[in-house]
């Protein structure tokens, strides 16, 4: 058409909403009388377009296919059966390209599993020298295992329903974050699309609602196309990311962070470990997230040798005991940089504990200062 600026003048319409990858083309219906409409037009489409067909490749009116090393059927997708056991049977890798080679097979169905970054995170840090004698496998073979048998635990992941409410879950802990799509079924909350991925070393120091932040970042990004125009219900483990979604006295990273989620209609909800009318939405054989880092231990990676070793997460914030008595202050200041005024402020409150209650709560104005003179007013101004 755009050639010969001549128009296209078919009656067929787009054929739509079928799954095609190259010369694989994949399409279903609800009906053996709308399987039928949809050769016709793709026929018709290839004639016009002059495609030619294999029809001894060519499946018609099945109820399972095999589609790009998946089993696709009403009921959902699976994993191809056969491709799945050739990954369940192999033993551990005895170098690191070996085991780069599982990951990479493995990475093909990351979307049926779970969690797939959290447990193979010890995997993909894995060196050269940890295979020399005197290296430490401990923790690899065990995600080794993990996600063998995660594999074969896989479940079907449900076909995404655009009339269905949309339901997302997030975890993350010190090493990586996940996040899993979820609709109704049967009363049932079951898996549409896993996402998950390792974080960067500047990352793993990050609070861990900002890391849920990421996931689900990570998770509306992957399914873009799905979940845009959708009204999403998100589940996880903090009240921050309400606050960050709503609040406009954000600064630092919640700004970046509320940027980037304000083209979406977010529907908070925090769940707490012991929530069992939560749990018991959950499709059976599914972990719930929050209940998984007590599962984590095991596979936890090694920090030695790494090029940033990471703290413990309890060293990165101030702890006190619940019996303590006392009074605590907290302080911060922020500022313009000089091109733009130079100004800022600074704030103090002081509190008293146990109660909690607040004695003092001053803020000021500074003329001309730094971020870091800001925040050594409030905390001289605060003693």
């Amino acid at each position: 058409m755009y050639s010969s600026g001549e128009p296209d003048e078919s009656s067929l319409v787009p054929v739509l909403d079928r799954r095609s990858f190259v010369d694989d083309i994949c399409f279903g219906s609800e009906t053996f009388e709308a399987c039928l409409a949809t050769p016709d037009c793709l026929l018709s489409r290839f004639q016009e377009c002059r495609i030619s067909v294999s029809f001894s490749k060519s499946l018609f009116v099945q109820r399972k296919v095999g589609f790009l090393s998946h089993d696709v059927s009403a009921a959902g997708i699976a994993p191809d059966a056969k491709k799945a056991a050739a990954v369940t049977e192999l033993s551990f890798p005895a170098s690191k390209k070996g085991v780069q080679s599982f990951l990479g097979a493995l990475n093909y169905y990351s979307r049926f599993i779970q969690d797939f970054a959290v447990y193979g995170v010890a995997l993909y840090q894995l060196k050269d020298a940890d295979f020399e004698p005197g290296g430490d496998l401990s923790a690899a073979r065990r995600s080794f295992a993990m996600l063998q048998q995660r594999v074969r635990d896989a479940p079907i992941l449900r076909h995404f329903d655009r009339g269905k409410d949309v339901h997302v879950t997030l975890f993350a802990n010190e090493w990586a974050l996940s996040s899993t799509l979820r609709q109704e079924h049967e009363g049932k909350l079951h898996p549409v699309r896993f996402c998950g991925r390792v974080l960067k070393d500047a990352m793993m120091n990050y609070h861990p609602a900002e890391k849920e932040v990421l996931a689900l970042l990570l998770v509306l990004k992957v399914c873009y196309t799905q979940l845009v125009g959708k009204s999403i219900r998100v589940y996880t483990r903090f009240s921050t990311l309400e606050w960050v979604h709503k609040s406009k006295t954000l600064f630092g990273r919640a700004t970046q962070f509320a940027v980037l989620l304000s083209p979406w209609h977010l529907v908070v909800e925090r769940v707490t470990e012991k929530d069992c009318a939560f749990a018991q939405m959950l499709q059976a054989g599914l972990t719930s997230f929050v209940d998984l880092d007590e599962s984590l231990a095991s596979v936890a990676p090694p920090s030695k040798g790494l090029p940033n070793v990471r703290l413990d997460p309890h060293m990165l914030y101030a702890r006190l005991p619940t019996s303590y008595s006392g009074h605590v202050l907290s302080f911060d200041g922020s500022a313009k940089m000089e091109k733009h005024g130079g100004y800022g402020s600074c704030s103090w409150i002081l509190w008293k504990l146990p109660e909690w209650t607040i004695v003092i709560a001053v803020s000021a104005y500074l003329e001309t200062t730094t971020v870091n003179l800001a925040e050594y007013a409030g905390m001289n101004n605060g003693v």
